[in-house]
């Protein structure tokens, strides 16, 4: 299911609402939070009841609203979630939503004469509603925008997508090799009963403890994990696990693993993966940063956590192979 790729348009990876034509019961702002929406009954302000979501007066002239958004990381959109929780009356009864790539730094004005193709044709939506949208394209897509026909509010604007960032200037400098921002993300995990493990490769630090990867607690054998496919063919120098907030619900150790997609052999062989760092105790609340040395290349990564719990980041620091910055710059 698309909904398991990274939301490309969070505000939790830099996403950013840049314009819309209307916003006059809610802020535009609000499509793009990381948080579920909320509601408070009767909460009135100034402009009548306050919506976690962006709303729109009602229109009187033929037309439509849109709301144009940058996406965090520009990534080909695998599917759309437009999330009317809440609008039960005052839900548009039908959305569209469009892509462009415009790199750079595109001004409003820029923007809005782009040439903007669609991810989701005109479809009939439902009030208080996940209402998700799988879409079919091959294109890299920079920003998207909404558009409402023909006026109401929503919730939350969820852009499902395998992340695309241009990285020829940094292809020479250190990165992240799992950070979404650099291209990596969570391919699967075996269990994301509190949060989702594409958290782990988020930017920055942890707000608090659903900000992260946890797990539901395992009363069996085993142990819970994740792999990853990282941004590129690298080598990895640097691993940190953070498991900030992780007070009392930290792995007690983690292991982290890696694959090399050009090597031949078969990511269900066992023995096609080596250690980049060996199982390794590791303690609640805090940052592990460790230093590996000589390690070979990878293009896929899997973390164990015995036998179960949260981290808040996983960082994998590294240069990209030659061939890999080669590809990068033609």
């Amino acid at each position: 299911m698309f909904t398991q790729l990274p939301d490309l348009a969070s505000r939790a990876l830099g996403g950013s609402v840049l314009y819309a034509n209307d916003e006059s019961f809610a802020e535009k702002e609000c499509l793009i939070r990381a948080s579920d929406p909320v509601f408070v009954p009767e909460n009135f302000g100034n402009k009548g009841q306050i919506y976690d979501g962006w709303e729109t007066r009602r229109r009187r002239e033929p037309g439509f609203d849109f709301a144009v958004i940058r996406l965090g990381v520009p990534g080909t959109v695998r599917g759309v979630v437009i999330d009317t929780a809440y609008f039960k009356g005052n839900f548009p009864p039908q959305c569209s939503v469009e892509g462009a790539c415009v790199e750079g730094y595109p001004s409003i004005e820029e923007l809005l004469k782009a040439d903007w193709k669609p991810l989701v044709s005109r479809e009939p939506i439902e009030g208080h509603t996940e209402n998700a949208f799988a879409v079919d394209s091959a294109e890299r897509v920079t920003h998207v925008r909404l558009i409402m026909h023909p006026d109401g509010g929503v919730a939350r604007l969820r852009v499902h997508g395998e992340p695309r960032p241009d990285l020829k200037e940094f292809a020479d400098l250190p990165l992240d090799l799992a950070a979404v921002a650099s291209g990596g993300r969570c391919l699967e995990s075996s269990n994301t009963f509190y949060s989702d493990a594409n958290n782990t490769l988020l930017p920055g630090h942890a707000n608090h403890q659903a900000d992260g990867w946890e797990t539901g607690r395992r009363r069996g054998e085993g142990n819970d994990w994740m792999r990853l496919r990282l941004a590129g063919r690298g080598t990895v120098d640097v691993v940190e696990v953070d498991t900030s907030h992780m007070k009392f619900n930290a792995p007690g150790e983690v292991r982290l693993r890696g694959f090399d997609a050009e090597s031949g052999k078969s990511m269900e062989d066992d023995s096609a993966w080596f250690d980049i760092l060996p199982r390794t105790r590791v303690q609640p609340d805090g940052l592990h940063r460790f230093r590996v040395r000589d390690m070979p290349p990878a293009t896929h990564a899997h973390l164990d956590i015995y036998p179960d719990g949260g981290i808040a980041r996983l960082r994998m620091i590294g240069m990209l192979t030659p061939e890999a910055r080669a590809a990068l710059g033609a």
